[in-house]
């Protein structure tokens, strides 16, 4: 079945606007554990707005699941921090510094010498590499070229369109999703995926190995509860309901 990642951003926007350390951000991510997470997911940015770099020190001795680190791998700090961390993956996303959230994904074909190089760097420590890729079968042919493991695909234009017509929605990730595999590349997914469009976005895709996903799921906590949300996101990605 395909892995959920917890995405902690949100909880640690809150912490940080009032200070102090009110929520435990470091306890909600071994609550998200224990409540059926599989994976961790945290995506410090330069301002440390939201997760800070500390953070992610604090949290990697203590996980028990898969630990996620998403980020522009062209600011140094960042790569100092993922060499120093060593998480299982690192998800290496195009942000420019002080960008609001990920809205694109990686030019794979401009771009093909620096990523093999960053990609070949995290490999070689040890670190599962995947980089965030918009649903165009030329970016995850490019992807391939560089030797990352897997791509994530940015499904913003997947849940915009959802609503609206579902199946020309998922066409263009489901050509995506079949071209990556057909070059065995891994295959993540995130970005506005919800309780209302995951269960289909999977189901079209059943070879999925991750969603992330954090904002969607911490809003519905707010009315649902921690425990109860994290199980109904698991339960979205089961095929058998």
């Amino acid at each position: 079945m395909t892995k959920l990642s917890v995405n902690i951003n949100k909880i640690a926007t809150l912490r940080n606007a009032r200070g102090g350390n009110n929520p435990d951000l470091v306890k909600m991510a071994l609550d998200a554990e224990t409540f059926g997470a599989d994976g961790i997911t945290v995506h410090p940015r330069p301002d440390e707005r939201h997760i800070r770099y500390q953070d992610v020190r604090d949290l990697k001795p203590l996980l028990t699941t898969e630990f996620n680190i998403e980020g522009n791998c062209k600011e140094q700090k960042f790569i100092d921090l993922v060499l120093e961390v060593k998480p299982d993956q690192v998800t290496l996303v195009p942000d420019a510094t002080g960008q609001l959230t990920s809205d694109h994904g990686w030019d794979t074909i401009s771009n093909k010498d620096y990523l093999t190089g960053i990609i070949g760097t995290f490999k070689k420590a040890g670190i599962r590499v995947s980089i965030f890729v918009d649903p165009d079968e030329k970016m995850v042919a490019g992807a391939a070229a560089t030797g990352t493991d897997r791509i994530e695909l940015y499904t913003e234009g997947y849940a915009r369109n959802f609503p609206v017509n579902k199946e020309q929605a998922i066409a263009p990730y489901i050509k995506a999703a079949e071209q990556a595999r057909s070059l065995g590349l891994g295959l993540n997914a995130g970005h506005d995926l919800d309780l209302k469009n995951l269960n289909y976005f999977s189901r079209q895709i059943p070879w999925l190995n991750e969603v992330s996903i954090g904002h969607a799921l911490i809003c519905d906590t707010l009315y649902l509860g921690f425990e109860n949300t994290i199980q109904l996101y698991k339960r979205q990605l089961q095929h058998n309901l």
